[in-house]
């Protein structure tokens, strides 16, 4: 890693106390509770690390010592492909248009993962008065009962108390460009507080990912939100390629070489994307088309290759 890199690579120990069960918690239930999620094939939800990772980039991770000087992180993972060019810092530029959280994937929630997380959430929310946003109702599936028979749907625990559930849409967490300083400020924290001390990262298995979009979409503005659609990328079996810009590849560009890409198509915005058309294509369907809706300007769909 230190000799791929072009600057300069940290590495880290994680510290015990971050990676294991919270004091408050009661380890024999815990263990327990994980077993029997795992026994009802809830996936990854009978590894006991799974949990503690969940968990742990779900709050902790913000708080380490090693990033306090830092404002802006990508998050790279294992068995990730990117596939276009990428030709401007995109720090700078979430900064310069004063940006917050950035994504390029969207996809559904595996309920069984996370049977009560909305509705804490939405008690949190409606606690402290929190403004609802176009970034909230667009993960929400209001109730389709009339008004005064919408109360019985609140008895179901994945909705609120006005009978509202979300819709399990999330922004997939494994590729962020966030602002630190979001997730390690008072109001973040105070929220991961919150979760954490009802125990749903381990007698449920609640992913960083929900947890993530369920806070941006409460605690920020559409404006702070951007859909990276121009970044080709791959992780698992889901894939975002967009199309190549016409008169946009920089034919002559020293840095980028000779590699091959895509033939640009028209409304195309990628640059020398090179696309694999064997895999599953995050295109415009309906959960992204939801989530970048309040701050994304439509796309045509053959924009999109697959």
């Amino acid at each position: 890693m230190s000799n791929t890199a072009s600057g300069g690579a940290t590495f880290e120990v994680i510290p015990q106390k971050t990676w294991s069960f919270p004091k408050w918690v009661n380890q024999t239930a815990a263990k327990e509770s994980i077993a029997e999620q795992g026994a009802r094939g809830i996936v990854h939800a009978g590894q006991e690390g799974y949990h503690h990772m969940c968990r742990f980039y779900s709050g902790d991770f913000y708080q380490l010592e090693v990033l306090r000087k830092y404002k802006w992180y990508w998050r790279l993972e294992p068995d990730v492909d990117y596939y276009c060019s990428i030709t401007y810092d995109p720090f700078v530029e979430m900064a310069r248009r004063r940006k917050v959280y950035g994504f390029t994937m969207s996809l559904w929630e595996e309920w069984a993962t996370v049977p009560s997380l909305f509705r804490h959430t939405a008690e949190y929310k409606e606690a402290f008065d929190l403004a609802t946003t176009s970034l909230w109702t667009a993960m929400m599936e209001p109730s389709w009962l009339p008004y005064p028979f919408r109360s019985l749907m609140s008895f179901l625990p994945h909705r609120d108390r006005h009978g509202d559930a979300w819709s399990g849409c999330h922004y997939w967490s494994n590729f962020e460009i966030a602002d630190l300083d979001f997730f390690r400020g008072k109001q973040y924290q105070a929220f991961f507080r919150k979760l954490d001390s009802v125990g749903g990262f381990y007698f449920e298995r609640w992913g960083d990912a929900a947890v993530h979009s369920l806070a941006v979409g409460m605690l920020l503005d559409p404006s702070q939100v951007h859909h990276f659609e121009d970044f080709g990328y791959r992780h698992d079996r889901i894939v975002q390629c967009p199309a190549n810009a016409p008169d946009g590849q920089l034919p002559e560009s020293r840095l980028l070489g000779n590699e091959t890409y895509s033939d640009p198509i028209e409304g195309g915005i990628g640059c020398r994307c090179q696309c694999d058309g064997s895999k599953k294509t995050n295109y415009n369907g309906y959960c992204l088309n939801r989530l970048k809706a309040p701050n994304t300007r439509d796309r045509q769909w053959l924009s999109w290759t697959w």
